[in-house]
């Protein structure tokens, strides 16, 4: 049994999760005739995400157990740990869909829709040791020298900035860690139209925002970068100035740091070094992050 609270919290996920599901069916169809099973898809995805957000439990072995010690009288169909993971392995697409909706369809009235922050984070499969065999359609070694760690993937977020708050993502990607944090923003949202963006010194690129300025109306602010080469009298006259407005813009971008060590808090999503496929790679982000941002929903 569990306390009467979480068990109002249960009867919440639950019926979201099977109003969504008539959308979220044709992420993950069943097409055999196997496709009325006793425990149905939105149940395993409820005992998931009900599991993860309240209890905290981040392994699927734990999930199962805790389900199978007190949740037996809401799920009594549950069945083994191996039939679960499988199943719930197979909701891939369905928990992809469902961090779409519960970041579109949950966004805060106070975000400032024309202030975007970006950053990336990694998620490590494996130690910097040994070269890693996972998931090698989607991810390679790659080096964060600010954390001094190899890793195989990035998680690259775009959030509206919320005045006082943790951020609100906007767009989420995920990358090879050889893809650079420029490469992502310019292919991917340089040409969104009306913002100003807030990005660390690895954006910072002079010629490509003034073309930005230009065409979309949108710019890149970063900390000031050092140029090479400069006059040593230039540098003291301008120096206090540059200092003041990186200092205003690591204070502006700050939270989007925040948010990323709230993510590894309440879902671990940052180790991933259980996983052995692309497929068990994907699952692992999508339905922590949907395990995390299911509180909009509740």
């Amino acid at each position: 049994m569990i306390p009467k609270d979480k068990g109002d919290k249960l009867v919440r996920i639950y019926f979201f999760t099977c109003d969504k599901f008539e959308e979220l069916k044709y992420y993950c169809g069943r097409f055999s005739n196997n496709n009325q099973p006793e425990l149905a898809d939105q149940e395993i995805m409820t005992i998931y995400l009900f599991v993860m957000h309240q209890q905290g439990h981040f392994k699927v072995k734990h999930i199962h157990r805790f389900a199978s010690e007190y949740l037996m009288s809401w799920f009594p169909k549950l069945g083994s740990y191996q039939a679960f993971n499988n199943r719930l392995n197979r909701l891939t697409g369905a928990f992809n869909r469902l961090v779409e909706i519960l970041v579109t369809d949950f966004r805060p009235e106070d975000c400032c829709l024309d202030q975007s922050l970006l950053d990336s984070m990694p998620i490590i499969t494996c130690s910097g040791k040994r070269s890693g065999k996972e998931a090698r359609e989607i991810a390679n070694k790659g080096f964060c020298s600010t954390k001094g760690m190899y890793y195989y993937m990035k998680l690259h977020l775009l959030d509206f900035l919320r005045i006082g708050k943790l951020p609100h993502p906007d767009q989420i990607l995920f990358t090879p860690a050889s893809v650079s944090d420029t490469s992502v923003y310019k292919q991917a949202w340089s040409e969104l139209e009306g913002r100003v963006f807030f990005g660390d010194k690895i954006y910072s690129d002079i010629d490509f925002n003034s073309e930005m300025i230009k065409k979309y109306n949108s710019e890149m602010l970063t900390p000031i970068k050092e140029v090479k080469g400069m006059f040593d009298g230039i540098k003291k006259r301008i120096k206090a100035a540059d200092d003041l407005f990186s200092t205003a813009v690591s204070r502006i971008r700050q939270p989007i740091e925040a948010l990323f060590n709230w993510l590894i808090e309440k879902a671990d999503i940052q180790k991933a070094s259980k996983v052995r496929s692309t497929k068990g790679l994907l699952v692992h982000a999508f339905r922590r992050l949907a395990a995390t941002y299911i509180i909009f929903a509740i």
